[in-house]
């Protein structure tokens, strides 16, 4: 009589004899033909009120691309949009013209084209976005997830979760309240957002007030959410009051419920899509263990409540209760207003859950001084040291780096094969969660304190704060460095990593 296995016992045998070959096809590399990915519109209803929404849909038709463990990222980027849209592959580290950011080399891509990609990923859990416009605050958003081997050991249900904030308005009405200009106004730093340094023309920059510097702090905050943090120090928060907070498309009036087993053991990829909004996630009853930041294995850090910041993205592994339901939720920084998901199973009664809460802190960096990277940068001295100071006010409406604001911006030129450390400096009174394009990057330092932290690809800097993260210059190419708050972003906080030789 033959024996049966579970598939927990089948798939720990195939890794250990090391015949993944031999596995179902969703964890073998997939054949040549690429993934279809469609870039188009939808209507989401939100709150009883249906709104246009763009969207990214693969070809499971679920949002976004998930790739086995193995598999190249070979994807046709369809336009079905009906207006031009470049797509960035956040966290992942393709050839530069593959990265999607809208240089003269790789520009936008008009509707109804079709845009190839193919690249070797690097695994674990990702995101994609528009870079063209502000389509990313209208959903132009989607998880990228690309498997592990070592993760078919775990054996775990994989569910993600993504965040985003939402309005009934347009972008570019939110762009004008916050820049105190007409439409036409927003659209025309939109416009410029979207020109590439050459050394010429006008820029974002304000009059002349020591815009953005803590001397004059009055006008540094937010006309909205200001919250009091230790030390006595005013910080702003919340730029955009928004009309609601969705957790994979739905609010807490209407949550997706997610069926797991009895005693099941959950992988919760969680991914902060919003535009500029920051989050507390939060496990209620459950314990978990952050295993993961921004794609990269870190030491597990138990807990049940963690900050997370735009654009970074956690990995949770729970062990579930033998029955019940579970609220995994996500607070707003500052204010009560809060969006999630239910895990639930067989039979389990769905509770009814309010989207609002006691009022939630600052998200912090109490987490990230907890993180230590599996895989570390091997120790070596820098080989070029840099200081970037962040800057911006509220009055007038522009963010800034070293006091220059996009595309009047000096690009940062690197060598391949340099060690580089860079010393963020937060002169403002606002958090910035800073990206870089193409390269990972681990965090050695907060606020002067070494630390052997996390690797990963976005790191907030606290208001009136400093981070110091290092990278190794392997990816030559023309590289975006950026605020992911969309609004600072556009309005200048953006700057230029260039490699020597890349013509320009």
């Amino acid at each position: 009589m033959s024996k049966l296995y579970s598939r927990r016992e089948f798939l720990g045998a195939a890794v250990a004899a090391g015949v993944l070959p031999m596995l179902p096809g969703w964890v073998r590399a997939a054949s040549p033909v690429p993934k279809r990915l469609v870039a188009g519109t939808r209507v989401l209803e939100v709150n009883g009120r249906p709104a246009k929404v763009f969207r990214l849909t693969g070809p499971d038709g679920r949002p976004g691309i998930r790739l086995a463990a193995g598999e190249r990222f070979r994807v046709d980027l369809v336009n079905q949009a009906g207006t031009p849209t470049i797509v960035h592959w956040h966290g992942q580290l393709p050839p530069w013209t593959q990265d999607g950011f809208p240089w003269p080399e790789t520009p936008p891509i008009a509707n109804g084209t079709v845009q190839a990609y193919d690249y070797a990923p690097i695994p674990g859990t990702y995101w994609m976005h528009s870079h063209h416009d502000l389509q990313e605050q209208s959903l132009m958003t989607a998880p990228l997830i690309v498997h592990d081997v070592a993760e078919l050991r775990e054996d775990r249900q994989e569910i993600v979760l993504m965040l985003h904030d939402f309005t009934f308005r347009t972008p570019d009405e939110v762009l004008a309240g916050l820049t105190g200009t007409s439409i036409a106004g927003a659209q025309a730093i939109v416009q410029k957002a979207e020109d590439i340094p050459r050394g010429k023309g006008g820029s974002h920059a304000p009059e002349p007030r020591m815009a953005g510097m803590a001397a004059d702090v009055a006008g540094l905050l937010m006309p909205g959410t200001t919250m009091v943090a230790p030390g006595g120090m005013r910080m702003g928060l919340n730029d955009v009051h928004y009309d609601a907070f969705l957790a994979n498309d739905r609010t807490l009036a209407d949550p997706e419920v997610v069926r797991v087993e009895r005693g099941g053991r959950v992988r919760l990829r969680i991914i902060n899509g919003a535009s500029s909004s920051q989050f507390w996630v939060d496990l209620g009853q459950l314990a978990g263990r952050v295993v993961a930041t921004d794609g990269h294995p870190v030491h597990p850090v138990a807990g049940s409540r963690f900050p997370i910041a735009i654009a970074q993205r956690l990995d949770i592994l729970i062990d579930l209760p033998s029955t019940g339901a579970f609220p995994i939720l996500a607070q707003l920084e500052g204010e009560d207003r809060q969006t999630g998901i239910v895990l639930a199973t067989a039979g389990a009664r769905i509770p009814r859950i309010e989207d609002s809460a006691k009022s939630a802190p600052p998200v912090d960096n109490s987490l990230e001084a907890r993180l230590t990277a599996v895989e570390p940068l091997l120790p070596r001295d820098a080989d070029l040291a840099r200081t970037i100071t962040l800057n911006g006010s509220m009055k007038p409406y522009a963010w800034s780096m070293n006091g220059e604001y996009w595309p009047q911006v000096t690009p940062l030129m690197l060598r391949k094969g340099q060690r580089v450390e860079i010393d963020l400096v937060n002169q403002s009174m606002m958090a910035h969660p800073i990206h870089l394009h193409g390269h990972v990057f681990q965090v050695i330092a907060i606020d002067a304190s070494p630390i052997q932290g996390a690797v990963r690809d976005t790191v907030l800097v606290m208001p009136m704060g400093r981070v110091r993260i290092a990278f190794d210059a392997d990816n030559p190419g023309r590289w975006a460095f950026h605020c992911h708050v969309l609004y600072h972003m556009v309005t200048g906080m953006l700057m230029e990593f260039r490699y020597e030789g890349i013509a320009v």
